[in-house]
């Protein structure tokens, strides 16, 4: 009820109880194959738990219950398990592992999962930006630096920049998907518990184990040596900041003084039937904010103690899978915002003459210091800045009554739409990106 921005979302089911405890038996059946393969468990051993492992047979709150007692819930889950296999395959559940090595796993199940979803959810927000930056070109808008007019630029190089970041999102979140590691190194990383039930090679297993799962197979167990999660943090931290880029500027553009963005459907008020809250946006700037501070505490779980962690391993749970649903809650209505984007070509074009013109008087001093020399150039743009203000009258209609000027064809150059420089041309490079 509290968690709008990700309710309902393909990563909320993607990340649920449910979900971990799926990824939970598929480790615990994926590494039962694996055995049995390299000839460490009898024929037949890895489909019975394969067939066993079905989440339907499983209470996941009898589990979190029970998980309390041995501080994870791998361990009551490999009782039932076991128990369920029956007696001639079950004691080959679990065999050698750590609950660390099928928590672990699970947990990089999930991930790959869920970024499988955000990624194809930031694939649907780049096209749409890549449509609005192609159809507002040269659809002139204020340019704005530090809340202020600057001066002129474009809206498809506005799109062009939010695109470009949603592809670095993607970039890393693809990176990271595909990198994403099993883990399996036994109760202190040695794999030996392996070798005293007979593997000729232990170093062998992991990377079958893997193999079973779609997961790379790790050069080392790292139970300690936590660059996965990192690798997660910091690649989901950037794509809530990139999406976030997006929805602020569309919430500052989308204010009622400005007018130039509207959401294709805002949220109603309970109060005030005339308004059209951006709500999107505003859940993406939400979970803009929260995700730094979740990357943090799994960054913080780095610094990880011995061989096995107390403490820093179980502090990665609750924060990655918050991360997790944040930004799959995000890129779900980032697509959903982009497609339905409104642009008002018109209040842009307004509002570039709020300034009387004074817009482009970047552009008049570099012209008027070839006329009349840098120093008389600035003071009579101070000057007539001053005037356009106090007087409410354009600066093309002051310029053309001063008498240095008299005679000089200034054309268009106060006309802040022909001072959008290489927008165009930049916007073209960006959108050559795929």
């Amino acid at each position: 009820m509290l968690a709008p921005g990700w309710t309902g979302s393909p990563a909320a089911s993607a990340t649920g109880d449910g979900a971990f405890l799926r990824a939970l038996l598929d480790a615990e059946a994926a590494l039962t194959r694996a055995q049995e393969t390299l000839g460490l468990a009898p024929k037949g051993a890895g489909a019975a738990v394969t067939a066993t492992a079905d989440d339907s047979g499983f209470d996941v709150r009898f589990l979190a219950e029970r998980a309390r007692a041995g501080g994870n819930p791998v361990i009551p889950l490999v009782a039932d398990l076991t128990k369920a296999v029956g007696e001639e395959f079950g004691p080959y559940v679990h065999r050698g592992a750590t609950s660390q090595d099928i928590m672990d796993t699970a947990t990089m199940l999930v991930a790959v999962r869920t970024l499988d979803l955000v990624l194809a959810d930031l694939d649907r927000t780049g096209r749409a930006l890549a449509r609005l930056a192609a159809e507002h070109r040269d659809t002139p808008m204020p340019g704005r630096t530090l809340t202020q007019h600057a001066v002129p630029t474009t809206f498809g190089l506005k799109a062009a920049g939010w695109r470009s970041l949603v592809l670095d999102a993607r970039d890393r979140a693809t990176a990271v998907r595909d990198a994403l590691p099993a883990q399996l190194g036994g109760a202190a990383g040695t794999l030996a518990a392996f070798a005293a039930y007979g593997a000729v090679d232990a170093t062998a297993l992991p990377a079958a184990f893997a193999g079973e799962l779609g997961l790379r197979p790790p050069l080392l167990p790292w139970h300690t040596l936590r660059t996965p999660i990192a690798d997660l943090a910091g690649c989901l931290a950037f794509t809530a900041g990139a999406l976030g880029k997006i929805a602020t500027d569309v919430l500052t553009l989308a204010r009622t003084e400005i007018g130039e963005l509207a959401e294709g459907s805002g949220g109603g008020s309970s109060a005030m039937p005339h308004k059209a809250n951006p709500v999107r946006s505003t859940l993406i700037a939400a979970a803009a904010r929260r995700g730094p501070q979740l990357a943090a505490t799994l960054f913080g779980a780095l610094v990880a103690d011995d061989e096995r962690p107390a403490g820093a391993w179980h502090a990665e749970w609750e924060p990655l899978r918050d991360l997790l649903r944040l930004v799959g809650g995000a890129a779900r209505d980032a697509a959903e915002l982009t497609e339905g984007l409104r642009v008002d070509a018109d209040a842009m074009r307004s509002n570039l003459d709020l300034t009387h013109g004074l817009i482009v008087s970047e552009r008049l001093s570099a012209e008027l210091s070839a006329l009349l020399g840098r120093s008389r150039a600035r003071e009579l743009l101070t000057e007539l800045a001053r005037r356009t203000y106090a007087e409410n009258r354009p600066l093309a209609e002051l310029l053309a009554e001063e008498p240095d000027l008299t005679g000089v064809d200034l054309g268009d150059l106060t006309d802040p739409a022909r001072y959008t420089g290489s927008a165009g041309a930049l916007t073209d490079r960006a959108l050559e990106r795929r």
